[in-house]
């Protein structure tokens, strides 16, 4: 039997990262989705079932822990896991974003492509809690 790639939906407002990171995660062998808000992203992980969100935070019309706070992932989706991928390092937003369910909480200018791929393959193969 064939394994199927894992889903990946990128949640990214910069249209030159969104579209980097779909073609880093593609090359890789990953199903890619991508969002550009946080509303947006609601729709695609209802309608893809991704099994990892790499969440940008600051975004327009709905940010990123807005859109965990939709999500339910506890609830409703407990077996995603999610990255923040953010550039800021405030601490409040890392405390909400580990607070409302994420994994992860990775600074972009601290991950290069090759990071990127390793701290998705990481976190897909731990079992969630």
């Amino acid at each position: 039997m064939v394994k199927k790639p894992a889903t990946i939906l990128i949640v990214e407002d910069e249209n030159a990262l969104n579209e980097a990171y779909q073609i880093i995660l593609r090359t890789a062998g990953y199903q890619v989705y991508s969002a550009y808000d946080g509303e947006d992203a609601l729709e695609k992980a209802a309608a893809h079932e991704p099994d990892l969100i790499l969440l940008d935070l600051r975004m327009p019309h709905m940010d990123g822990l807005n859109f965990l706070r939709h999500y339910e992932l506890r609830i409703h989706h407990p077996k995603v896991r999610v990255v923040v991928f953010s550039n800021y390092d405030i601490q409040k937003d890392i405390d909400e974003a580990y607070n409302q369910g994420a994994d992860r909480y990775i600074l972009k200018a601290w991950a290069s492509p090759k990071e990127l791929l390793k701290i998705v393959a990481d976190t897909l193969v731990v079992p969630k809690a």
